[in-house]
């Protein structure tokens, strides 16, 4: 069985049983089997499920919400952003498909040749806990648009969500079996890999995790895109509107209790104001509201689970044995539930922990910087490459600097980094590789197939 278990009160809120093998593998035949009328009929009447999917998401966005707060703890009013985020995807996908998807032609020595983009067939979408609507939909409503099927392994905790998608997918008219949740454990990713009707994998989560499945992938020759960690610097140069920019990083720090791949995690700011900066930024992360994520007032739930609290907190612990100054947080607090407040260290430097790890909780880590040259070398010195932000008053600079300089798949300036269906995401070096959302995500599990006609 796979619990889902309260991150708010440890309570265990449902158990699910494993899909059987056998049921596996009739799952994925009859996606393959769906999946191949489905790329038959057009862009129009592929939208009208997906439009409907939409609506329904809507219509159903305070239980979906609510359910969202009961599995991994975000406070509903985030939920219910999350829900309309996923319904937008769906539109935007359902509205531009045929546009993003028509026939590319090109100049050579025949009397025609164009690139014709046709779907791949059954791709397998490893989704994880962190966004659990708006994870699957930025995957779902491409791919099936594309003609594609899909099959979602989701993480766990969050089973109930899988499940609500799975049934709204029916409802919205999509054929029965097109796209499925299978419920499974990690290690039974590979059977699902392994299916000649699997075509590719697209998987959001750890490093470990997109490892382990792109080298399966990889040992099969099928395609992965891959969105994973991040360690996402935010540059704050001594020009800044430093009020202006604490408060965005503040918001980028703590949203979705800040365990979110492109979440600001380290603060590197010109030395001549980084007290100023960091006790703007205190401020800022102090309004935060801890408590019951089914409460509106609330704006900082519980984590996911309380081993993943735990894990952060020995990432603080750690930072401060090295050196770094403890400014606000930091303490565990008493009672049941996976809750850790708002934190923020000062004073951190190279070889502390929350310098080079990812941090995927509420703590903020600000480093000091000589000038800009030495905040953008800081800001790459990292493993991770997928989200940036700069925060200057010189709006040229901040725009050269995040072109040409922010090694990360996303570089904002003066705004901190969110996803949006009409721009590619993704990230680069350890972040992974691939992209998703916009023209480009939508491609990236289709045959470019070129076409020459003499």
């Amino acid at each position: 069985m796979i619990s889902s278990i309260s991150p708010t009160d440890d309570r265990v809120l449902a158990e699910y049983p494993e899909t059987p093998p056998d049921e596996v593998q009739r799952h994925i035949e009859t996606a393959a089997r769906l999946q191949r009328e489905w790329e038959g009929i057009s862009f129009s009447e592929r939208a009208v499920p997906m439009l409907k999917m939409a609506d329904l998401l809507e219509a159903n966005q305070d239980e979906m919400a609510e359910l969202v707060a009961n599995e991994m703890g975000k406070p509903v009013a985030q939920g219910v952003a999350e829900v309309k985020k996923s319904a937008w995807a769906c539109r935007h996908y359902a509205q531009n498909a045929e546009r993003i998807l028509a026939d590319e032609s090109f100049e050579a020595d025949r009397s025609k040749s164009y690139v014709a983009y046709r779907p791949l067939g059954v791709v397998l979408a490893v989704m994880p806990w962190n966004f659990p609507l708006f994870q699957v939909y930025r995957f779902l409503a491409p791919a099936l648009m594309a003609g594609n099927g899909g099959l979602l392994k989701h993480a766990s905790n969050v089973t109930g969500c899988a499940v609500f998608i799975d049934r709204l997918a029916v409802e919205a008219g999509f054929p029965d079996g097109l796209f499925r949740t299978l419920i499974l454990p990690s290690n039974r990713v590979d059977e699902v890999l392994e299916h000649p009707s699997v075509v590719a994998a697209s998987l959001t989560g750890s490093d470990p995790a997109g490892r382990a499945v792109a080298s399966k992938a990889g040992a099969l020759l099928k395609k992965t895109v891959l969105e994973l960690g991040g360690s996402d610097p935010y540059v704050v140069l001594a020009d800044a509107d430093l009020e202006k920019a604490a408060a965005s990083c503040s918001t980028a720090r703590l949203i979705n209790g800040g365990q979110s791949c492109i979440a600001a995690k380290r603060f590197i700011v010109e030395e001549s104001v980084v007290t100023e900066f960091t006790g703007l930024l205190a401020d800022g992360m102090a309004q935060a509201v801890m408590g019951d994520p089914l409460v509106p007032e609330t704006t900082l739930g519980p984590m996911a689970r309380v081993d993943l609290r735990d894990e952060l907190h020995t990432q603080v612990e750690r930072s401060i044995a090295a050196g770094a100054r403890l400014v606000m947080g930091g303490v565990v607090p008493e009672g049941p539930g996976a809750f850790y407040p708002a934190t923020l260290l000062a004073d951190v430097t190279e070889g502390m922990a929350v310098y080079h790890e990812e941090t995927f909780g509420p703590v903020a880590a600000v480093i000091a910087a000589k000038d800009t040259d030495d905040a953008v070398r800081i800001a790459n010195d990292t493993e991770f490459g997928l989200g940036a932000a700069i925060f200057t008053s010189d709006v040229q600079l901040g725009e050269r600097i995040a072109r040409d300089r922010l090694h990360a798949g996303s570089c904002f300036v003066n705004a901190f980094v969110a996803s949006d269906p009409r721009l590619p995401f993704g990230g680069i070096k350890m972040s992974g590789y691939g992209r998703e959302l916009s023209d480009m995500g939508m491609r990236e599990f289709l045959n470019a197939k070129t076409v020459v006609v003499a």
